[in-house]
């Protein structure tokens, strides 16, 4: 495991590789207070794909939505702008992670937005306040996979801070969805911009010929 840790990964000599699960939690998948179509599929598939992959990561971390009290984010009447129903409440079986992920490997789990709003996983810590990229600093990692849920705004608030702390970024395309149609077009379009790198769950580890 490289020993690098700048904020310039791209000139690290070895790739240590973390996957970053957002969000998949009962809160965010058809029966949740805020349902994303697709979303158990996404948590299903994801776990699969964790299993399949368990020694191509060195780490792999999740971010939780966990608020307890994120003032102005919940509302009776939101736009669904900046305002939200209640969702992720901590304590609530439907904050936790998606029941397919119960057998997953996880090193670190991040919880956000206890009284905030927050949308990229990076907004988070540890239940010992570690942030986030101090625990991706840590263990060396140079670069990232993404996936999960929303596409159109956890998973894109991530890569986009991701990109930001200088990792390389690789976006699972098959293994997010976005609230609609239109925002997650809108959401590719600037992660690519950006300069992250969209493929297939199939094509993240190609077999060797």
């Amino acid at each position: 495991m490289t020993t690098d840790t700048t904020d310039t990964p791209s000139e690290a000599t070895t790739v240590v590789r973390a996957c970053l699960v957002v969000d998949c939690q009962p809160t965010f998948c058809e029966d949740g207070e805020l349902p994303v179509a697709g979303g158990n599929d996404v948590c299903t598939r994801g776990a699969a794909f964790l299993a399949a992959h368990d020694g191509d990561y060195d780490l792999v971390m999740t971010s939780q939505d966990y608020h307890v009290d994120p003032g102005d984010h919940f509302s009776a009447t939101p736009d669904f702008v900046d305002s939200w129903p209640p969702h992720g409440v901590a304590g609530t079986p439907n904050a936790e992670l998606h029941p397919a992920l119960a057998n997953a490997r996880i090193d670190v789990r991040i919880l956000k937005g206890q009284h905030e709003a927050a949308y990229s996983l990076f907004d988070g810590a540890t239940t010992d306040g570690t942030a986030a990229v101090d625990v991706l600093r840590a263990a060396g990692v140079t670069d990232v996979d993404v996936f999960g849920i929303a596409e159109s705004h956890c998973v894109f608030a991530t890569v986009l801070a991701a990109l930001r702390h200088g990792f390389r970024v690789r976006v699972l395309s098959d293994l997010t969805v976005p609230v609609t149609f239109e925002m997650g077009h809108a959401a590719r379009h600037t992660m690519l911009g950006a300069g992250a790198t969209y493929l297939p769950s199939t094509a993240a580890f190609p077999v060797p010929a």
